[in-house]
């Protein structure tokens, strides 16, 4: 393994370790993360370990409601904020 990439394991263990967020919440948050990168096979290993967890199934359900709810909003603002005309100076908006 490159230890550069050793570094960036370890950094990634430490912010999951921190003692300010409950397992349910890193669950929730870890597996809202997932939906939004668009990963079903990531998705349905944090649905597995959150369901083995003790979250329910309905707090799954409210927690990917939030999820589509939130991206929506995102997705709505960047369209308005386009059709407004502002300009995107960086690389990503020349495609």
């Amino acid at each position: 393994m490159d230890p550069k990439q050793l570094h960036v394991i370890q950094a990634m263990e430490k912010a999951g370790a921190t003692e300010h967020l409950t397992d349910r919440e890193k669950h929730l948050i870890g597996l809202a993360v997932t939906i939004t990168r668009g990963c079903a096979f990531c998705t349905g290993g944090r649905t597995e370990k959150a369901l083995a967890s003790g979250i329910t199934q309905e707090t799954l359900t409210a927690n990917t409601d939030l999820v589509a709810a939130v991206n929506a909003g995102v997705a709505v603002r960047t369209v308005l904020q386009g059709l407004e005309g502002l300009s995107c100076d960086s690389p990503e908006c020349a495609s």
